[in-house]
């Protein structure tokens, strides 16, 4: 059984109980449950689990929300709001899949930002 996440090498995991200030960096994919708050970047994959609470900006190639995020995510590849995710962002990236039961109040402009569409104040309910 291959339990490494889809995106690529989980290099980096912040647990449940665990919270964390300030900017972070990484390669490959990056697992938070605990609490974050500051400045994510990379390339590659951010995995928000259930239990996790990030506040500040998300700057990532992908990342996949099944717990509460609170500020803006630039993604350059897709945003994941799982139905357990609760988005209170502004969104920026060219594919936005939300499952029945997720929660996203803010802004998303996919595409150009000339000719994006905005989405104001979803819930998606179950």
């Amino acid at each position: 059984m291959n339990n490494k996440p889809k995106g690529g090498e989980l290099n980096g995991f912040l647990d449940r109980g665990s919270s964390f200030k300030g900017e972070l960096e990484f390669e490959d994919t990056m697992r938070i449950d605990g609490r974050f708050n500051g400045r994510i970047t990379s390339k590659n994959e951010l995995i928000v689990g259930e239990s996790a609470h990030v506040e500040g900006d998300i700057h990532v190639g992908r990342v996949a929300i099944s717990g509460t995020v609170v500020g803006k995510i630039v993604a350059g590849q897709r945003v994941e709001i799982h139905r357990n995710g609760k988005v209170y962002s502004d969104i920026d990236t060219p594919a936005l899949i939300i499952e029945e039961g997720a929660i996203f109040q803010g802004n998303c402009v996919m595409g150009e930002k000339s000719k994006g569409a905005t989405v104001s104040n979803i819930k998606a309910s179950s």
